[in-house]
């Protein structure tokens, strides 16, 4: 006896669908209702916001900046998003996983000890990336002062 199972999210039904807070739109994709694609601009799909720090001054001695739907109403069916990760001195993203999305994350200043929790860690540098996959458990530490971290 054998059996199969797959599952996987479904492909958008449009090339794109803004998400809009307007009651008389008549498109409802993704938990989100999609602005007419005639009064769709360039500024539904931008965002300013990555150039500046978040706030370490906490806990665990990191901020994650969010950029997706909420930040950029483009992104809505697209299945990707990106956020921007400051450390503190040896401050930490706890463990966690991603059960819908692969996540790259780059290094873009400083020194960063990233590994899943069944492996060995690696210590990434300015330039270096870092893939992580679905459903595995892992975590990232900042090892050295001034670390900017980009995850796509």
């Amino acid at each position: 006896m054998c059996s199969l199972a797959s599952a996987s999210d479904p492909s958008p039904l449009q090339d794109f669908c803004v998400a809009v807070n307007d009651s008389q739109a008549s498109v409802f994709v993704n938990g989100k209702i999609c602005k007419n694609p005639n009064q769709v601009t360039a500024d539904d799909f931008y965002f300013s916001g990555l150039n500046k720090p978040g706030n370490t001054a906490n806990p665990v001695g990191s901020r994650v900046t969010p950029v997706n739907v909420n930040q950029i109403p483009g992104l809505n069916t697209l299945g990707i998003s990106l956020v921007r990760v400051d450390y503190a001195p040896y401050g930490l993203n706890p463990p966690h996983t991603h059960p819908r999305g692969t996540e790259i994350l780059v290094v873009v200043k400083g020194t960063l000890y990233v590994g899943f929790v069944t492996s060995n860690p690696a210590v990434l540098h300015a330039s270096h990336h870092f893939l992580v996959v679905l459903y595995y458990v892992f975590y990232k530490i900042k090892i050295k002062i001034n670390c900017l971290c980009s995850i796509l």
